[in-house]
């Protein structure tokens, strides 16, 4: 889902491709995970998908742990049982197990549940967002926006044509200093960058 909404904005073409002319190109960039992460209604959405993640995984240990105890019982007692028992309680723990992961495919698989659920909470959010880019571009006239966050490397980006402050103005998010940082530090800490400065790969 994230990296669907990164591709359509890794380079952001001003009116579907901007002509070519002889006048310099104006160029920009943003951080989309930066933006997000000061978003109280995506913090809000994040935290609904967590608490789903989290209440179906216990649901699926809960199974694990039943199908667990249950094999231990068919081995304790599998010497007292006829054959035609043995075959009805394994047959059980397998169908117990076959359950167990459609459950969990059902839930976490690809467009599974929280997959369709985050497409709902979040995906109003980043259309918000990439429209309030393409707002900016419009009006300040740049013919290129870049997402920092995206899988494309920036060796190098200049502070100064940092717009991702400007996006959150634009959504009605003025986040306070204390705020920034703290995102920029956590950002930081889960991508930290080479000695070269050079994000990994």
């Amino acid at each position: 889902m994230k990296t669907l909404f990164k591709k359509s904005i890794i380079v952001l073409f001003v009116l579907l491709i901007a002509p070519i002319t002889n006048y310099a190109q104006k160029f920009a960039y943003v951080d989309t995970e930066y933006i997000l992460s000061l978003l109280p209604e995506y913090k809000s959405a994040q935290k609904k998908l967590d608490e789903l993640a989290e209440q179906w995984q216990k649901e699926i240990d809960n199974k694990y742990e039943g199908i667990d105890k249950m094999y231990k019982e068919y081995q304790a007692e599998k010497v007292l049982l006829t054959a035609d028992q043995q075959k009805q309680r394994e047959e059980e723990i397998i169908a117990k197990e076959k359950d167990a992961k459609k459950f969990q495919q059902d839930k976490f698989g690809y467009e599974g549940e929280l997959f369709k659920k985050r497409q709902e909470l979040v995906k109003p959010i980043q259309d918000k967002i990439f429209e309030a880019i393409q707002k900016l571009a419009k009006d300040e006239g740049f013919d290129f926006i870049f997402d920092k966050s995206s899988d494309m490397t920036m060796l190098y980006s200049n502070a100064k044509y940092d717009k991702s402050d400007n996006v959150l103005t634009a959504l009605g998010v003025a986040p306070t200093k204390e705020e920034k940082d703290k995102a920029k530090e956590k950002k930081n800490t889960e991508f930290p960058p080479d000695n070269d400065g050079v994000p990994p790969r």
